[in-house]
């Protein structure tokens, strides 16, 4: 059995360092050929003129790339989360935007329903009915004095004798309407 090494584990016949591992037998890509013009056909070989790895390192720092493919991967995630969740966001201000609108009408109806309920009591209320009936329907009790001002003048009169205006001869209506635009027209 024989190895890179050899059976007791000294240096190599051929000068080159070694690993400690068994060196492959079969690569996994195929070698390409003829690209160099002193490529060799051996892939084992070491090729003149290339530096190693320690001397490489020291003589120029290798730069990292700018976007590794874990940070376009990490970027791709957060964007997809971001428009995932987009959608949600948007419909869950609406709705806290909706709530506030509702509240602010339903205290709003609150009001108005407080005003109509003071309203409705203050009717009740048997003076202030007769207030309003007095102011809006010209109402009187007996023996107090009604004073109604016309076009003519004031007519002044007992509440319960009111004095009859009704005309002599009645005219119709239509006969009204025409005397009221001869009048307007001059």
């Amino acid at each position: 059995m024989t190895n890179a090494r050899g059976r007791r584990g000294g240096p190599p016949a051929d000068g080159r360092r070694t690993t400690g591992r068994v060196p492959r037998v079969h690569s996994t890509r195929p070698v390409r050929t003829g690209l160099r013009s002193n490529a060799t056909s051996r892939p084992g070989q070491r090729r003149p003129g290339r530096r190693t790895a320690r001397a490489s390192t020291s003589a120029a720092v290798r730069r990292r790339p700018l976007v590794t493919g874990r940070a376009v991967l990490l970027g791709g995630l957060v964007l997809l989360l971001a428009l995932t969740l987009a959608g949600p966001i948007r419909q869950y201000l609406a709705g806290r935007a909706e709530l506030v609108r509702l509240a602010a009408e339903g205290r709003q109806l609150d009001q108005r329903a407080a005003e109509l309920q003071r309203q409705l009591q203050r009717q009740g209320d048997p003076a202030y009915a007769e207030q309003q009936a007095r102011a809006r329907l010209t109402y009187v009790l007996p023996g107090d004095r009604l004073v109604i001002i016309g076009g003519d003048g004031a007519a002044e009169g007992d509440a319960g004798a009111l004095p009859a205006t009704v005309p002599s001869d009645p005219v119709p209506w239509y006969e009204g309407l025409l005397d009221s635009v001869r009048t307007a027209d001059g």
